[in-house]
This record gives structure tokens, C-alpha cells and sequence, in this order.
């Protein structure tokens, strides 16, 4: 703790009280410091490790800052160079009140509220003083300020306290005529015009006398009023109170100011750029608001344009023909789960179906099968089927007795002896008793064959 505290040239109590704040979850449930505690068998403890948890560049979206800003930065100037470095790597304009956002007071009556236009504009010039940004006024998209970080000063910075702190460049003197004197009323030339009227110093009500005041005359009586010229052409006179603001009703053509559409927004119509013409000044400055808003949140051009090109060609004309109605209602909400990363059921960086929709859709199935089961009712148990009747036994027939046994088969010289002293009576002993086929590899065809006639069918006797 004591060498955090010289390196940040902090008080310990300052440098606990800052690690109390990092190891706590937040209300991401997540914890910035880990701390891992360290204590001997005896009872004294040790230096506690403690360790920044890793990045998840896949899921996390983060700038790397330079080490140099943070120790020669104070605590919302480096917020504010945290937030421009950042969207100046997601090509994301900033705002005054955006900016606002992100500096708030820490103690107080005001604890926790935003801080005013004025302070941060005087905390954005000290930042460009130290040369850590350069702002380019008027020069952003709808005539904004746009940021630039630099990763490095355009001029030495005080890093240490021990080093001579180098004097930075001047900044350039405001106006004479509207000089900025920090509390007063009387905006910069810089900074535009004001958003709203502070009616404690623009319009201050005096109830009392006190000081005097401007007496007016009443418009009754002798004095009337003087009638007034408006000679000035439709541009610079409002609408009558009867008439309505817009294109489309009977009244007359809409006459605010002139439509302003950044390239961005043109780019994501693309899809409907033939239907453009037919519809209202209003509604597509409605809907380049819309396009404005999801940009900012940091959706893709390129995914609105393909959700406005799918929707289009997979859709029927639109009911009346009204089709800026149909791309604020249909063609450009989002359609999914509530991961910022789902498109429809898919997943956009990778076209994968996502998981939380199918997690989704599975219980939803899950859910309306077991509400069928409920709702169908309870059949009756049939009656149990009479038994299958007894089979009778089954009468098997014995096998036909095998053929005697020829005995070992006779040499081609025992064969010839055989049939040469063959008489009839041995033929047909031999087959009777080994029957035809043994008796003709016996004695052979010639001698067998006259004995094997049925002399009761064939109608004679063997010769």
C-alpha cells in the first residue's frame, strides 16, 4: 500500500479507500482488482497479491490509455479523455450533454448529478491545454465539436512531482465583446447558443421595488398600439396558429426548417431510396433520428442496412402505401432476444442462431406440450383382452433311418475283380442292402440298371 501511494503520490487512507471502490462487484457483477489475502501459520499476515482481472476481447468493448495520462491527468479530465479516446476508435460523435454524463459531482447536495455545460467546457479547454485532445470547433457532424485524442501531448506534460513543471502554451484569448467570466450569464461565442432560457438570470422576476424598474405602458387609453410591418416573406414567419405544421394536411406544405440527413442515414435507406420522395419532411427527420439513435448505441450501418434490405423484400406493400410509417414501425426496431448481439434469432457477428432465443423457444415448446397434456382429457381404461387360447402340442415325426454303411470304398483293382465275378443275386443283394447309389459305384451302371426295373410296371422280368 505504501508503494501505490508513491507512486500516485497519494495518502495510504486515499490509495485504501480508491481499492475498497475496485475490489467491490459492481453493479455489472463484476470486481476491476482481485484480491488474494495472505496469512502465515502463525497468525502474521503478508502483502495481500493483488491482480487486474483479465480483458474478454471477444465480449468487452474497452480502450487501452497511456499510462502518462493518468498520472498527469486530474480525475475527470482523464474521464473525459477515457470517453473521447473511446469514441474516437468507435467513430462515434460526441455531444456536450453526452459528454456531461460522464463527469458528475462526488459530494454535496448535487452528489451524483451531472456537472453544468459550463464546467465541462472549462474542464474540455484545460484538457486541450494540456495537449493530451485537440478540439475542432464546428467542425462535427449537425455542426458539433469534434474530439481528437492524441496517444501522446503535443507538448511535455508534468509527470512527476519531483520533475520542473513546464509552462504550457497560451491559450487563445475569447472575444472581447462576449468575454467568458465563468459565472456569468452572457454565453461563449464558441459554445452557440444556449439550449434552454435560465430564467434566474435571463428573465429575473423582481417582486419587490427595490433597484427600480422598467415602467410600460398599458395599451388602452389614448396611446394604441403602432401596427407592425410583417412584410417578410414565409421563411422568416411562423405558421398562423390554425395552420398545421405539415405536408400532408389540407392546410398548406410544411414549413420548417430544411430536411439534414448525414451521409450515414442516406446510406441505411438504401433499401427504400426509390420511396423516398413520397414521404414527409417530418417523418424522415423522425426517422433519421431513429437511424442517429441506434448508430450512437453503437449498431452497424451495415447491420440496419440489411435489416431494412430483408424486411423490404420479404414484406408486402405497405397498408396505404404510407412507407415511412412502415420503417419506423417495422423495418427498423430490432427483432430479438435481449442481447444486444441477437438480430432477428441470429446472432450478427457470426450468423449463428442464438442460444438464448433457442433456450427460449425450447421451454416456450416445453410450456405448451404440457399444457395440451393437461388440457386433454383422461381416457378410460380399456378392458383387458380375454387369454390367447392353448396351442396344442406339436407331434413331431421321426427321421428317416440313415443309409447303411458302404464300408471303405474298393481300389480301382478290387472294383474290376468285383464286377468281373458279379452274379445277379450278388446286384441285387447289394441293393437291397446298400442301396442304388452304393451299388452302382460298386459294380457300375451296366450291371445295376437291369435290376433297378419295376417288373410289375414295366411288364417283364430282367434278363
Amino acid at each position: 500500500m505504501k508503494t501505490l501511494a508513491e507512486y500516485l503520490s497519494l495518502s495510504k487512507t486515499q490509495v485504501e479507500r480508491a481499492l475498497t471502490q475496485l475490489t467491490a462487484t459492481g453493479t455489472d457483477g463484476i470486481a476491476e482488482v482481485v484480491t488474494e489475502r495472505k496469512t502465515s501459520r502463525d497468525g502474521e499476515g503478508e502483502s495481500a497479491l493483488r491482480s487486474v482481472r483479465p480483458v474478454d476481447t471477444d465480449e468487452e468493448l474497452f480502450v487501452w490509455l497511456p499510462a502518462r495520462a493518468a498520472t498527469s491527468l486530474p480525475p475527470r479530465q482523464l474521464r473525459l479523455y477515457a470517453v473521447i479516446s473511446y469514441a474516437q476508435i468507435r467513430r462515434m460523435p460526441l455531444s456536450l450533454a453526452e459528454l456531461r454524463a460522464v463527469v458528475r459531482h462526488q459530494y454535496g447536495d448535487s452528489a451524483g448529478e451531472p456537472l453544468g455545460e459550463r464546467q465541462v467546457m472549462r474542464l474540455l479547454d484545460g484538457l486541450e491545454d494540456t495537449g493530451w485532445i485537440t478540439i475542432h470547433r464546428r467542425q462535427g457532424p449537425r455542426g458539433r465539436h469534434a474530439y481528437e485524442a492524441h496517444q501522446r501531448p503535443l507538448h511535455p506534460v508534468l509527470d512527476d512531482a519531483t520533475d520542473e513543471p513546464t509552462a504550457p502554451p497560451a491559450a487563445a484569448a475569447p472575444a472581447p465583446a462576449t468575454p467568458d467570466i465563468h459565472d456569468g450569464s452572457a454565453p461563449r461565442t464558441a459554445d452557440g447558443s444556449p439550449s434552454r432560457e435560465d430564467h434566474r438570470t435571463d428573465r429575473p422576476g423582481r417582486k419587490d421595488k427595490v433597484g427600480g424598474g422598467i415602467r410600460r405602458r398599458r395599451n388602452t387609453g389614448s396611446y394604441g398600439p403602432t401596427p407592425v410591418d410583417n412584410s417578410a416573406g414565409g421563411t422568416f414567419r411562423g405558421a398562423p396558429s390554425d395552420e398545421k405544421r405539415s405536408n400532408t394536411s389540407a392546410a398548406g406544405p410544411y414549413r420548417g426548417p430544411g430536411l439534414q440527413l448525414s451521409p450515414r442515414v442516406w446510406q441505411v435507406l438504401e433499401p427504400v431510396r426509390t420511396e423516398l420522395p413520397a414521404i414527409n419532411t417530418y417523418v424522415l427527420r423522425r426517422i433519421g433520428r431513429e437511424i442517429g439513435r441506434q448508430l450512437s448505441a453503437g449498431v452497424g450501418s451495415e447491420r440496419l442496412t440489411a435489416r431494412l434490405t430483408a424486411r423490404w423484400a420479404s414484406t408486402e406493400a405497405p397498408r396505404g402505401g404510407d412507407v415511412g410509417r412502415w420503417v419506423l414501425g417495422a423495418g427498423l426496431p430490432r427483432h430479438g432476444c435481449r442481447l444486444p448481439s441477437c438480430e432477428s434469432g441470429t446472432t450478427w457477428s457470426t450468423g449463428d442462431r442464438c442460444h438464448l432465443c433457442a433456450d427460449i423457444a425450447a421451454e416456450a415448446e416445453r410450456l405448451a406440450a404440457e399444457e395440451t397434456r393437461a388440457q386433454q382429457p383422461v381416457a378410460a381404461e380399456a378392458p383387458p383382452e380375454p387369454p390367447a387360447p392353448t396351442r396344442p402340442p406339436t407331434t413331431w415325426l421321426p427321421w428317416p433311418p440313415p443309409p447303411p454303411d458302404p464300408g471303405p470304398e474298393p481300389t480301382g483293382t478290387e472294383r474290376e475283380q468285383l464286377r468281373a465275378a458279379a452274379t445277379p443275386a450278388a446286384v441285387r443283394q447289394a441293393l437291397a442292402e446298400l442301396g442304388a447309389p452304393a451299388a452302382i459305384r460298386l459294380y457300375g451302371r451296366a450291371l445295376v440298371l437291369p435290376h433297378l426295373t419295376d417288373p410289375e410296371h414295366d411288364g417283364g422280368t430282367p434278363a
